[in-house]
């Protein structure tokens, strides 16, 4: 039997001890850190309210009109060349004398608005969008009125014939010759009518006091006596008579186109009135001093509402 070395033997249960020991040992735990919830803040931040875009009224819309500070109807009909009751007509004025500032006032007829449109035709594709389908016409570059190709046996006579310059017009073949056809007759036109020719005169006799200034006058100033005659400039249709226009006193406007209007204020006596029809000529009042520190006529003749220089339209005296 073999003999086991003292030795040995202590050296074997040193490592067992060892062993042991190290297997008994307590491990080092992490350190644990308890974490409560995360503080939720409870102020309530106020959000700016989005600003309302600000929609101003329409300005020199087609057609429309926005009142301003110190307008009347009887001054937008006159700066319009328009009749007062056809804006009250137009607008549905129940109080004419009660309009707004910014309120839009329609100062054409309503079937003036959107012309020119003949021809076209607006398909609705959506409650926002339109197309517009304009129909061919016979000039339209679209259509395809060339003669079609056509092949023709080879002969000198046929190539004598394309070797021919084009003669303009629909030609008809007879054979190997080419007859061109008679002209279509254009229509006759007619001769263009400018309605807006007037035949003008002097309204009264009197001297020039004052002449034209878009700025500051926007006639002429003639001067006369107490009751002169003053005369129609020219033939037409009162469009307005009265004293509701400030600066102008008693006064009277007369149509003579769909854009000529003449005007007459200060007057001490008004002979015509309204919707009256008016020859050349014809005295439809007096000259006075009513709104004006002195005996005169203020004489204006409008263009489409805008005053322009009488001198330009009266005949030379």
């Amino acid at each position: 039997m073999k003999k086991i070395n003292y030795v040995e033997k202590l050296s074997t249960v040193g490592c067992i001890g060892l062993l042991l020991s190290a297997c008994s040992t307590t491990p080092n735990k992490a350190p644990v850190v308890e974490r409560g919830p995360v503080p939720v803040s409870t102020e309530v931040v106020p959000v700016s309210p989005v600003a309302k875009p600000v929609i101003k009224a329409p300005e020199n819309a087609k057609g429309s009109y926005v009142v301003k500070r110190g307008d009347t109807l009887y001054r937008i009909a006159l700066d319009h060349g328009q009749s007062y009751s056809d804006l009250v007509a137009w607008n549905n004025l129940k109080n004419p004398n009660d309009i707004k500032v910014d309120q839009v006032l329609r100062v054409v007829p309503p079937d003036a608005v959107g012309t020119g449109t003949q021809g076209v035709q607006t398909i609705a594709l959506s409650s926002n969008s339109g197309v517009e389908v304009k129909p061919l016409t016979a000039n339209s570059s679209l259509n395809k009125n060339a003669p079609k190709g056509d092949k023709k046996t080879y002969s000198e006579s046929a190539l004598a014939e394309l070797q021919k310059p084009e003669i303009a017009g629909t030609v008809v073949s007879k054979g190997d010759a080419v007859v061109p056809a008679k002209p279509m007759d254009k229509p006759a036109e007619k001769p263009s009518v400018d309605v807006d020719v007037v035949d003008w005169m002097w309204p009264t006799d009197g001297k020039v006091i004052a002449g034209f200034d878009e700025a500051k006058n926007k006639g002429l100033d003639l001067s006369g006596k107490m009751g002169q005659d003053i005369l129609a400039a020219g033939a037409g249709k009162v469009m307005y008579v009265g004293s509701g226009i400030r600066g102008y006193g008693n006064l009277v406007i007369i149509k003579h186109s769909p854009t000529l209007l003449s005007a007459y204020a200060h007057s001490k006596t008004i002979l015509v009135k309204d919707g009256q029809t008016i020859a050349k000529g014809q005295k439809i009042a007096e000259m006075g001093n009513s709104d004006s520190d002195s005996v005169k006529l203020h004489f204006e003749i409008r263009l489409q509402g805008k005053p322009v220089d009488p001198m330009k339209y009266l005949p030379p005296r």
